[in-house]
């Protein structure tokens, strides 16, 4: 027995909106019964981390809650971001042969049965509705209700009511992310499950996983305002006494020492820098960073300022969460690294005030590494990006005071850091224009949801409205007149939804807000047309590599 997975032109990555479409190769040595086999597409943010010891200070790790486990215990939570379910088998064929033992017979040989899935926009974990019909919550009519055992035939399915007990944010799907070993990771897959029936029989399992990146935000309109970064500085006065001009460079000890005391030395220069960045401050994953460097002259000095070096990192602040416990897991990136560099700022004869636009060579042609995932915040996993630059400057020709070793031609140098404490990192697959039209509302985590039209009262003859009886309708309201004041809600437990009398439909007020799916139905292309070549990104070293978090107690 073997089995196999093959997708339909799969890209380095996926996207929302894109189709995963493929086959299941069952290839069995002889006859078999099988009941059902079912295709499950999955994304799972799984953290962990350890309780502190010492119940009150832990380096890198703080509470805002009683400890969830004794000390050093290891906690986890793991969320369902991405759960759908497809059964292949078995079809209208053999589901049409009354079999008393809820299986059907498969022939020796090689057998394909295709399936297709549709990426989401947001997460699934944070519907309340959706979780309670998988397995656990699901009642009559739920998933984890259907024939067998596990629900569904005999194959397992997700308990959805664990989820139910958790946080959860409403937002776009996250990247495929690893690199935290035993702390977090977040992984797509995709599951088949062949059931067999009997007791002394087990599944067949098996599974790939693929890399995925989200789609951006739609983007704020360009408004010319920039943020910035800006430190002045100054060179501190020469000594009294110290030459301003060696007549030569090797020239003799009696010349070195005439010194030209004619009063006071001269006016140390001052400058300012300044970085600056769009506001607000959208990076865009494998592109350059959008920087500005400024230099502007503060005081009347005759002497040059070169800058020898600089340096521009990418800092990543991912934010760990587990049942109350935060950890922040710090990487950085480093864009662009030069330090043989002799650019001249703010000319001797500029006038005071006068900036000048470092040129962007530096930079330029430095794209974002294809390592870098893209700003999300999901359930338990946040990331975050700052931009730090260090700057070094020196009073004087650099490459002229390493050649001599008079300590009063030696240049100054100083070092400035420049720092960006927030900015944004979109993975740059821009969102189908349909989408963006649809658009009616813009949450704070930038998740656009599309509002239902309200509904049309239903049509109804003149004899029905007339009719006496409990099953008349109340009487239409007149264009002029207001209608009764409609109660306040009361609020509403997830755990324990409202339930409604049998055929009763709720008003148009008590249904929350459809989701993308809902909304653009299955007819929104995917924002890849076949024109436009995926950008590179790894962010999972091996997508098909065993999980590193720990196991399951």
């Amino acid at each position: 027995m073997s089995i196999q997975i093959l997708l339909d032109n799969q890209p380095e990555f996926y996207t929302n909106l894109d189709a995963i479409s493929g086959k299941v190769f069952l290839t069995l040595p002889k006859s078999e019964q099988i009941g059902t086999i079912v295709v499950k597409l999955e994304g799972e943010s799984a953290t962990a981390l350890q309780v502190p010891r010492n119940y009150g200070y832990e380096p890198g790790i703080t509470r805002t809650a009683p400890p969830p486990g004794p000390p050093g215990s290891i906690v986890g939570e793991n969320h369902k971001i991405l759960y759908k379910l497809l059964k292949v088998f078995p079809d209208d064929y053999y589901e049409s042969s009354n079999n008393p033992y809820g299986s059907h017979p498969l022939d020796a040989g090689q057998h394909q049965f295709p399936f297709s899935f549709k990426l989401p926009i947001n997460n699934a974990c944070s519907n309340p509705e959706a979780m309670a019909r998988y397995g656990g919550l699901g009642g009559l009519g739920g998933y984890g209700s259907g024939g067998g055992l596990f629900g569904l035939a005999g194959v397992r399915v997700m308990d959805g009511s664990k989820q139910l007990f958790l946080r959860h944010v409403t937002a776009t799907l996250p990247p495929s992310l690893t690199g935290f070993p035993m702390q977090a990771e977040i992984r797509y897959y995709i599951k088949v499950t062949v059931q067999r029936p009997g007791l002394l029989k087990e599944n067949w399992r098996y599974q790939i996983g693929f890399k995925f990146l989200p789609i951006e935000p739609p983007r704020p309109p360009i408004t010319g305002q920039e943020a910035f970064a800006r430190r002045p500085f100054s060179f501190t006065p020469r000594a009294k006494g110290a030459p301003k001009k060696r007549s030569s460079l090797f020239g003799s000890k009696k010349a070195s020492e005439a010194l030209e005391d004619d009063g006071d030395s001269p006016t140390p220069p001052s400058i300012e820098i300044s970085a600056r960045l769009p506001h607000p401050s959208i990076l865009t994953c494998n592109q350059p960073v959008p920087l500005r460097l400024l230099a502007k002259k503060l005081v009347d000095s005759s002497e040059q300022v070169h800058l020898i070096s600089f340096q521009m990192d990418l800092i990543g602040v991912t934010e760990i969460r587990s049942h109350g416990l935060f950890h922040h897991k710090v990487n950085r990136w480093v864009v662009a690294s030069y330090t043989d560099i002799n650019i001249p700022l703010c000319a001797p004869g500029d006038e005071v005030g006068k900036e000048m636009v470092i040129p962007d060579d530096l930079w330029r042609n430095r794209p974002l590494p294809n390592t870098v995932a893209p700003s999300f915040n999901t359930c338990n996993l946040s990331r975050k990006y700052e931009i730090e630059l260090k700057l070094g400057v020196s009073r004087g020709d650099p490459k002229m005071g390493a050649m001599t070793r008079d300590p009063f031609s030696q240049p100054q140098n100083i070092f400035l850091p420049l720092h960006f404490a927030s900015v944004e990192v979109f993975s740059g697959i821009a969102p189908p224009v349909e989408l963006l039209k649809a658009a009616r509302n813009t949450r704070p985590e930038g998740i656009v949801v599309v509002r239902p039209p309200p509904r049309l009262p239903p049509r109804t003859s003149v004899s029905e409205a007339s009719a006496p009886g409990p099953s008349a309708r109340p009487p239409q309201q007149r264009p002029g007149q207001a209608g009764p004041a409609m109660p306040e809600r009361p609020p509403q437990d997830p755990l324990y939804p409202p339930q409604l009398p049998p055929g009763d439909i709720p008003a148009y007020e008590d249904v929350p807000p459809p989701s993308y799916d809902e909304a653009m139905a299955e007819n929104l292309s995917g924002p890849f047309d076949g024109l436009r070549p995926r950008p590179a990104y790894s962010g999972v070293t091996n997508e098909n590599a065993p999980s590193q978090m720990p196991e399951k107690s």
